[in-house]
């Protein structure tokens, strides 16, 4: 048995597969593009769903990948396993063969055969091998049987196991079949090795690879006319065997991070082994946060981004229990960028944008970690007072909705202090807010979904990228939710046609609008939308004559609104490429809006652009306009793309054909245009060269969110008018200041100069005047047993200039406690005062003033020296400050 590092392992495995015909197909995205059922990709065959189904076709009939997963919601959750475990992960890489109906069980067990015993020299002795016992409605696998003893298997170590164990379904419907499992033995006495230890919790025995034969039809359960294989080999699992060791977390994929750990921690080997399910949970949970953030998810409170967030916000809380005080994880995703960035080039990409995200979402969790502990640590202690036997599931719930804690750190402080969490009670509030959220939702005509699925419709040809009118029959029509043959004048349609030049929104582009001429009437297309896979929908209202089913119409797009979208589109693949270059290849696009007035460009960036970042994005993307480079498309495969540098998008599904779009930087000033040709995976409209884009304008720079930047800007005629525009507000505003635009600047300084002067004489008279109005009060101190207190109504413009008359009052009585009352935009206000001496007496001005506001309707508090509180009820202001003596007089007996 060969002792290989993991890169051999995924390496020998690939070369291996790619020797015997297998196409090598790189991972997918962990984010799984058009499927609702599935958060992430948990296992190999993901990408290869549509394929097996006969919903996609692809150049290649092998596949070899060894696939990104992740396993954290669904059936397939394994975060609660993580640390104690020593086989579990969140995040995990899943080698895997698969044959598209091309070779089947012979091949695929010789293969596999030929694999571990010759290229991993696994030692035959150990090795066990299970197939489908056969029940009701499938017979016994004794094919693979067969086949796993003529490779030379033991017969009495080919084990049979039921539909549990042995029998692999996609779903309800779709391929099925019985797979074939190999287990090791990995124990030191071979003595000991029995058959009751396969498919058992025995350490001793680990499965490393499952081969499942898809051949029949799960709706009928008749036999497949194209049998299929899928395999799938944990790396990890495989490392550990191969390495000689009995936990996954014990091999070169782990032991490094471990290290890092451990370093930054300032322990030693000691510390570790007395706590190893944190450290382990650490280590795997950095590889999940790092992988993700690299296929452009981002800590947040919904889907995907949730996930990542309570997987970041565990491994700091494991951290803070094996004693970090402070931020860590950049530190230890660092060894993870470096030691799997030859194998995945996004992470050391990304690598900059991976670190300072994760940091940011940790140190934000440790900021909110203390309030909500001390939270939860209320709830317990009042639990225990009540004789309660669990926290209340609302009390979890106000938790996670609150503080960001996920409802399985909860749980795990909880039991820390023997206390369970009320599931039903947390899923009944989850449930409430839910119900609460669908309810304030707004439907769109996305929901139109169930009005088309099952009408059994053609796919529309779309002819939009070569013309902007033309001739097409009018296949499906409703009207007011009803199927019809015919729309009268006025009334609102919906219309699919056999072919149509009219865009569907999608991509960020908006869809065409435009008219639709029949020879008996005309509809003003409103919008076109795509509801299910390759279908256009229509949208307008009949303005002229009528309309009738399988009439020949005329479509027409508006051209002068498409060019200006074109223009947008092209501009945004333009700012995208500059905004690379500018701030770093980080910057990937995660949303965009490609209007006519206007384009919108989002992009993951942990801090605002600097102006001057901006200024040479703009400046690059004008000198692009000016170069005249040539826009072009072309259809080619996935993989020819992207070994050419175009850009896919994260969370994008695309086929095998793919449509790249390529701007070329034209005989410019090339090196201050763009570092290559702009090339992107785009399916959405364009312009044939940039020079007709006349010019593009950057107007807005914002934050969307965590990690999250928005730039907004216009291109051709909108940005012509938005130049007029603010030419014409300096004309407005020189007019107005009797100076030419020019002078604008320098008039301006004056008038602020001028400004400053008037408003420090107005502040000296206000200073007097106020002195002068408060010197009156003076004479109203009262002395209750020896306590100076001043109550006084006064007049005050806002908040500032009430506390300058507390400051000075204080400063001319020296020892006292001083109460303010006013109305300040019809609201009353109150401050208090207490001078040092007195509140080393127990006077407290923050517990004054929360009475004092409780008269008025209102509530407030602060510091023993000084606080102010609001209420709404004005017409009450004197009814609290005639409290104010009782109220002194009950903190000096207090």
């Amino acid at each position: 048995m060969q002792k290989l590092t993991s890169a051999q392992i995924r390496e020998r495995y690939l070369s291996f597969f790619a020797r015997h015909d297998h196409t090598i197909v790189p991972s997918s995205s962990l984010v799984v593009a058009d499927d609702p059922t599935l958060l992430f990709a948990n296992s190999g065959m993901v990408q290869f769903k549509d394929l097996f189904l006969g919903l996609e076709q692809r150049p290649y009939r092998r596949a070899v990948t060894a696939q990104k997963c992740l396993r954290v919601s669904g059936k397939h959750n394994d975060l609660e396993e993580v640390g104690p475990s020593p086989r579990h992960q969140t995040f995990f890489e899943m080698l895997g063969n698969f044959s598209f109906g091309d070779y089947f069980k012979a091949e695929a067990i010789a293969m596999a055969w030929k694999l571990l015993t010759e290229e991993f020299a696994l030692p035959v002795e150990r090795l066990w091998f299970t197939v489908f016992e056969g029940d009701d409605q499938v017979p016994p696998d004794e094919e693979a049987a067969r086949l796993w003893i003529a490779q030379g298997a033991d017969p009495s170590r080919v084990l049979r196991f039921g539909r549990s164990d042995n029998f692999w379904v996609m779903g309800d419907t779709g391929p099925c079949g019985p797979c074939s499992e190999i287990t090791m033995y990995i124990g030191d006495d071979l003595s000991k090795m029995r058959a009751e230890g396969v498919n058992s919790d025995d350490p001793d025995y680990v499965e490393i690879w499952n081969n499942v034969f898809m051949q029949y039809d799960r709706a009928t359960m008749q036999p497949l006319p194209r049998p299929s294989v899928d395999t799938g080999m944990g790396l990890e699992r495989m490392a550990m065997v191969l390495q000689g060791v009995h936990s996954n977390y014990e091999t070169d994929v782990f032991l490094p991070i471990i290290a890092q750990i451990m370093a930054s921690l300032g322990s030693d080997e000691a510390h570790y082994r007395a706590h190893f399910a944190p450290y382990r949970a650490i280590a795997d949970h950095a590889r999940a946060v790092a992988f993700l953030i690299a296929d452009g998810v981002l800590p947040g409170n919904a889907g995907r981004s949730y996930v990542l967030r309570r997987i970041l916000r565990r491994a700091a809380y494991q951290g803070r229990s094996i004693g970090f005080e402070r931020p860590f994880l950049a530190e230890v995703i660092e060894v993870v960028i470096a030691q799997m960035g030859k194998a995945y080039p996004d992470l050391q990409m990304r690598r900059q944008f991976i670190l300072e995200s994760a940091d940011a979402e940790e140190r934000q969790f440790l900021r909110t970690l203390a309030s909500g502990l001390s939270r939860l640590e209320t709830v317990i202690a009042q639990v225990r007072a009540s004789g309660g036997t669990a926290v209340p599931g609302v009390d979890a719930f106000l938790l996670k909705d609150t503080y960001g804690f996920p409802l399985d750190l909860t749980e795990k402080i909880a039991i820390e202090a023997g206390l369970p969490v009320d599931e039903a009670g947390y899923a009944a509030a989850m449930k409430e807010q839910r119900e609460r959220s669908r309810a304030a939702a707004k439907f769109t005509r996305g929901g139109d979904a169930e009005l088309w699925a099952d009408r059994a419709l053609p796919t529309t040809r779309f002819v939009g990228y070569e013309q902007l009118a033309a001739e097409a029959q009018i296949l499906a029509l409703i009207s007011n939710g009803d199927a019809v043959a015919r729309v009268s004048l006025g009334n609102p349609v919906q219309l699919v046609l056999d072919q149509t030049p009219f865009y569907a929104e999608s991509g960020g582009q908006v869809a065409d609008t435009g008219t639709l001429t029949t020879p008996t009437g005309i509809v003003q297309i409103e919008d076109t939308l795509r509801p299910t896979p390759g279908l256009v929908v229509h949208y307008g209202k009949v303005t002229a004559g009528h309309l009738e089913l399988g009439q020949t119409s005329v479509a027409a797009v508006d051209a002068l609104r498409r060019a200006d979208i074109q223009r947008n589109h092209t501009a945004t693949h333009l700012l995208h490429r500059a905004l690379r270059d500018v701030v770093g290849e980080h910057a990937a696009q995660a949303g965009s809006l490609v209007a006519p007035e206007r384009l919108r460009f989002d992009f993951t960036h942990n801090r605002a652009v600097e102006p001057t970042q901006l200024r040479e994005i703009e400046a690059r993307i004008n000198a692009w306009v000016r170069a005249d480079g040539w826009v072009g498309w072309e259809e080619t495969t996935y993989q020819a793309a992207l070994d050419q540098g175009a850009i896919a998008l994260f969370g994008e599904k695309y086929g095998e054909t793919v449509r790249m779009v390529t701007i070329e930087r034209g005989d410019g000033l090339i090196d201050q245009i763009a570092s290559t040709d702009s090339r992107e995976l785009c399916g959405g409209t364009h312009v044939r060269s940039t020079g007709e884009l006349g010019y593009v304008r950057l107007i807005g720079e914002s934050s969307i969110g965590s990690g999250l930047r928005r730039i907004e800007a216009v291109s051709g005629r909108a940005a012509e008018e938005w130049v007029e525009q603010q030419t014409q507000m300096l004309r407005d505003l020189a007019a107005r200041l009797g100076v030419a635009p020019t002078a604008l600047p320098e008039r301006l300084d004056q008038l602020l100069n001028e400004h400053r002067r008037q408003q420090q004489v107005l502040n000296v008279l206000r200073a007097k005047l106020t002195s002068s109005s408060l010197e009156g009060l003076l004479v109203q101190v009262r002395h209750d047993e020896g306590v100076p207190t001043l109550v006084a109504h006064v007049e005050a413009e806002d908040i500032p200039q009430l506390r300058t008359m507390g400051d000075w009052l204080r400063s001319k009585i020296g020892s006292a406690i001083i109460v303010l009352g006013t109305i300040i935009d019809e609201k009353p206000l109150f401050l208090a005062m207490v001078t040092p001496d007195l509140v080393a007496q127990g006077y407290h001005a923050g517990k004054l003033v929360k009475e004092l506001a409780t008269v008025v309707g209102g509530g407030g508090g602060g510091r023993p020296e000084m606080a102010q509180a609001g209420g709404k009820d004005p017409e009450r202001l004197s009814d609290a400050l005639h409290q104010v003596p009782s109220l002194v007089a009950a903190q000096r007996k207090g």
